[in-house]
């Protein structure tokens, strides 16, 4: 299963429903562009640090970007964009879900809800 950036902060403040989302599933992973996301939210080194002990601790894999990875979100920027407000960093999320083709655990699923071809599981931190 492939991790949202949501899912992945609702787990990192101690959230009890995202730690059972992510417990509950294997292989974990999570896109470069997740992980990117999260340390730049990062207020200091030591949570950087905190984010990469979380994400191996898990044994969450990264996904890279590929070409494929690019193609695919381009053409989802083209399609949704103005009609459904998709943006680059979830355009990419969902063609990397897509071409690994791996569930994607999102909390903003509407985000998503135009791109037919995407696998979603639901995710609600309350």
């Amino acid at each position: 299963m492939l991790f949202d950036t949501d899912v992945l902060i609702w787990a990192l403040r101690g959230n009890p429903r995202a730690a059972r989302a992510i417990q509950g599933t294997g292989p974990r992973d999570v896109s470069i562009v997740s992980y990117m996301e999260l340390i730049q939210g990062a207020r200091d080194k030591e949570e950087v640090r905190l984010i990469r002990s979380f994400l191996a601790d898990l044994g969450f894999t990264t996904a890279p970007l590929s070409e494929n990875i690019g193609h695919r979100a381009a053409i989802y920027m083209e399609e949704y964009s103005l009609k459904g407000g998709l943006t680059l960093a979830d355009a990419l999320l969902a063609a990397t879900a897509v071409e690994t083709q791996k569930v994607f655990c999102t909390g903003n699923t509407k985000h998503f809800r135009l791109i037919s071809e995407l696998e979603t599981k639901p995710f609600r931190p309350k």
